[in-house]
């Protein structure tokens, strides 16, 4: 199972998601791609992931292969993360033929409701569902 985690910013989020997500799927092929160099840095600190890339272009490429994409609610929108997911990086997001995995925050002049900021639970649930698939898919080879 490929899995494409993007984030930008300083790569907190993205980092954390790369830890969980290599405890419960070890089997999976985790690729990181940072829409800045501190988040890719970042994410590389993790020590979690097979490939790592920097950049816009990295992302739509990366959105071709993947099977699941996670990364913030914001990926999949244009000018989030205070101007850093371009255009072109949304919707290669938005149209990829994967599952998207996408975690709710309250930044960037957007209101999600019903979450709580910054909330674990919210990660960890993210991580539960993509082991879900990662194990339907199992099951499918």
């Amino acid at each position: 199972m490929n899995i494409l985690v993007i984030d930008g910013q300083g790569g907190r989020l993205g980092r954390k998601l790369l830890e969980s997500i290599r405890k419960k799927c070890p089997d999976a092929c985790l690729t990181a791609v940072g829409t800045n160099s501190i988040a890719t840095e970042n994410m590389m600190g993790s020590n979690c992931a097979d490939r790592l890339a920097t950049g816009e272009n990295a992302v739509i490429a990366a959105c071709r292969s993947a099977q699941i994409i996670v990364g913030p609610f914001g990926i999949a929108t244009a000018d989030a993360m205070m101007g850093e997911i371009s255009p072109a990086m949304a919707n290669a997001v938005a149209s990829s033929a994967a599952y998207r995995v996408l975690i709710p925050m309250n930044l960037c002049n957007t209101y999600v409701a019903g979450t709580i900021r910054g909330s674990a639970a919210i990660l960890e649930d993210a991580v539960n569902h993509i082991q879900e698939l990662t194990e339907k898919e199992k099951h499918h080879e």
